[in-house]
């Protein structure tokens, strides 16, 4: 029997070498999983829009602002009941105490007319009042550290809800602020795009704006270029020389025609091709021409 017994604890499972192995293995899940949710929360920060996020911030902060409320309504709720229960409690140990006296006054009245039995039942009476103005009494000095407490608490969750009340105004006015903010952020990337756009290459088959302006300086120069060389050619003169003598051919013939027409010939056509030379100059000491 303990052979057997033996061979079976024999046969158990080393626990304490697999408990080992899994705590590092455990460790490093728990790990990995830390960083996927670290990774997921960043890529998700990246592509939402800070606009829903701004308004998420605020909804939370206006739900913070209500629980807040409602729990210093609550404190103020049981400062009030503590204040009504001590009014009662005050009430009634006016009550209490005025029923004692008026006890011991009609005990003492019963004495002095030797009624033996009325005098027993009065003050009877009046030491149950004094028992109950005792409890009462008790009762008063608790209900006034309690209101005390519970006014202090009052005033702290007033001061929270006003503070909390005031931070929530200022984040109502940062987020017109960071709104503003984001719209003019936005544009401003809209411009930077397409200032980048006219610099960087569109696509593959769309030049930019810079290879497009120097292929059209590039053109302009030649064309300009070809142009001045015409000009200065021989061809160009030859041209020149041509178109002249047919001018000069054609005023010819036509003073032609207005001479058989007895026309005077227009000052135009009579005016030579060229302007006469200058009359020399005499010189020193030589008269002039008379």
């Amino acid at each position: 029997m303990r052979l057997t017994l033996r061979r079976g604890y024999d046969s158990l499972p080393d626990l304490t070498g697999r408990a080992d192995r899994v705590s590092p293995m455990f460790k490093a899940l728990k790990r990995w999983w830390k960083y996927l949710g670290a990774k997921v929360n960043s890529g998700f920060n990246a592509q939402a829009d800070p606009k829903i996020q701004l308004e998420q911030a605020i909804t939370e902060a206006q739900d913070q602002h209500r629980r807040l409320r409602e729990q210093a309504a609550n404190v103020i709720a049981n400062q009030k009941q503590t204040e009504m229960r001590l009014d009662r409690a005050m009430e009634e140990l006016e009550k209490v105490s005025g029923n004692a006296r008026q006890a011991v006054i009609m005990a003492d009245e019963a004495a002095k007319t030797g009624d033996q039995a009325k005098v027993g039942e009065y003050t009877s009476a009046a030491e149950s009042f004094a028992n109950r103005l005792i409890a009462i009494e008790s009762e008063v000095e608790d209900l006034k550290q309690l209101a005390l407490g519970s006014s202090q608490a009052s005033d702290q969750a007033k001061a929270a809800v006003q503070q909390n009340a005031t931070a929530l105004q200022r984040k109502l006015a940062e987020r017109n602020k960071l709104l503003s903010q984001l719209d003019q952020a936005k544009m401003q990337e809209q411009v930077n795009k397409a200032m980048a756009s006219l610099s960087e290459t569109v696509g593959e088959d769309v030049p930019t704006f810079d290879e497009v302006r120097e292929k059209i300086e590039g053109r302009y120069a030649k064309a300009k270029g070809m142009s001045e060389l015409t000009e200065t050619s021989v061809e160009s003169r030859m041209l020149e020389v041509e178109q002249a003598a047919a001018n000069n051919e054609a005023h010819t013939r036509l003073a032609q025609i207005r001479a058989q027409l007895g026309l005077t010939p227009a000052a135009t056509d009579a005016a030579p091709a060229t302007e006469p030379a200058a009359a020399p100059q005499p010189a020193p000491g030589e008269a002039g021409p008379a």
